[in-house]
């Protein structure tokens, strides 16, 4: 029997993030819906106060510092202590290397791992008062190299050191923290990757699915449920893992 908790899941308002917030109020917690704006958040609210749980839209940059602070303490005081962090809000501002501004670099670096670090370390600090933590920080099979993505590539690389470092720091207090590195998953943030490359959006995804040995591409709720085995009270001796959810075997 899962014991409810409060989950809070980044860049939530559309895809993965979504995806998880739907999956883990099906699991019986309550969810912080967190994007940079609050009003993208709401359908998946409606979502799942519609299904009979309970969840609380919030707006924050995740990169900046007092945002995280203020976000946390509405979390607390609306729904109760999070115990369960899912870093999932990120951007791309994809371009080779020769075309790439530090201005595309550092976007992607603050939401991604500055982020991840602002968010985890305000999560922190209830998991060990707790007993109890799980924070799921999300990687990507670019963590591995991809063309036109050294700003991205590398944030998700780093993911995965981050999420090693705290499962070894963290778990004497009952904390495990685990990186979930998606494949190619049909969202509108691949969407958009397949407008850059000036390719149909069904045509690529057919090419993505070609490539996979289970033949097809994942779905958000792939991840989902990924993330829902990582939270549970089940995984608690499963920590500083990176899990490649990719249709095949990557890693």
């Amino acid at each position: 029997m899962t014991t409810p908790r409060v989950a809070i899941v980044t860049g939530a308002a559309r895809g993965i993030g979504a995806a998880t917030a739907l999956r883990l109020a099906r699991d019986g917690h309550a969810v912080a819906v967190l994007d940079l704006v609050e009003d993208g958040c709401l359908p998946v609210v409606q979502a799942v106060e519609r299904a009979g749980g309970r969840a609380l839209a919030v707006g924050a940059d995740v990169s900046e510092e007092d945002a995280v602070a203020s976000a946390f303490a509405r979390i607390e005081a609306e729904l109760g202590a999070p115990t369960i962090l899912v870093n999932n809000a990120g951007i791309i501002r994809d371009n080779l290397l020769f075309k790439m501004t530090a201005g595309d670099w550092d976007a992607v670096m603050g939401v991604h791992l500055r982020g991840a670090f602002l968010m985890s370390k305000a999560a922190q600090a209830y998991m060990t008062k707790e007993g109890f933590g799980r924070i799921v920080n999300m990687s990507s099979t670019s963590a591995l190299g991809n063309r036109g993505q050294a700003n991205y590539a590398a944030a998700k690389a780093g993911i995965q050191g981050f999420t090693k470092t705290l499962a070894i720091e963290l778990g004497k207090f009952g904390v495990t923290v685990n990186s979930i590195a998606p494949g190619w998953i049909q969202t509108e943030m691949t969407a958009a990757t397949a407008e850059r490359m000036g390719v149909p959006f069904e045509e690529l995804l057919e090419q993505w699915a070609g490539q996979i040995p289970v033949a097809r591409v994942g779905q958000p709720e792939d991840i989902a449920a990924a993330v829902s085995f990582f939270v549970s009270e089940d995984a608690g001796f499963v920590s500083g893992q990176i899990l490649y959810v990719a249709g095949g075997p990557l890693g």
